[in-house]
């Protein structure tokens, strides 16, 4: 029953989700995100046009990896890196057709796939970095193959986002829907503890 419709082309659902939630936001005032899956594409957005009023954002195996499909396809479909609708980068992409410059990066280990981030100067994405952020993967999902090219391209734009992943965090076994595993709880509890320390006393 949590299954609803859902707009076939990407970008369009992307662009009336980013208004849906800046309206929510601004409504209810500071507020602590969570995503999952496709939902991390909105995530993004709202993090980006309201750093002020997210006070944490939590991605549990966000849409990804940046720039492309990985698993499912091999669609260029994020120009953006974490979206298909722009980003407040610095400086300004000139370009909003094709706004990042990409380069590869190999897997440093078995098992990862290869990353792709922007060509250097990259640019900086100020108002994502303003915001708490940690990314959530689970030891047995596809995610586990990619999550870390997140980190990548995060960090090379000035974001100090952290990786949980469950497995290094003693919590085994966990596919894509973490909120349905028998140790959803457990889960819980990691992400509630992170949310404690990055947001004590911020609201």
């Amino acid at each position: 029953m949590s299954t609803v419709q859902s707009v076939s082309d990407s970008r369009v659902q992307e662009e009336t989700m980013k208004v849906a939630g800046e309206k929510l936001l601004d409504r209810i005032g500071p507020a602590i995100v969570i995503t999952h899956s496709q939902g991390g594409l909105y995530g993004w957005s709202w993090a980006d046009s309201r750093p002020d009023l997210i006070k944490a954002l939590i991605q549990i195996e966000p849409k990804g990896p940046p720039f492309r499909e990985a698993i499912f396809s091999k669609e260029f479909s994020r120009p953006w890196g974490l979206t298909s609708i722009p980003l407040s980068y610095e400086p300004p992409p000139s370009n909003v057709s094709s706004p990042l410059t990409m380069k590869n990066v190999p897997a440093h280990s078995p098992g990862l796939l290869p990353c792709i981030i922007q060509h250097e100067p990259a640019r900086k994405l100020l108002n994502l970095a303003r915001v708490p952020i940690l990314i959530s993967t689970g030891e047995a999902s596809y995610h586990a193959q990619y999550d870390h090219c997140f980190i990548k391209f995060l960090y090379q734009a000035g974001v100090p986002a952290e990786h949980l992943e469950l497995g290094h965090a003693g919590l085994h076994g966990n596919g894509h829907l973490q909120f349905m595993e028998m140790n959803s709880d457990d889960i819980a509890q990691v992400l509630h503890d992170w949310m404690l320390i990055k947001v004590n006393g911020t609201f």
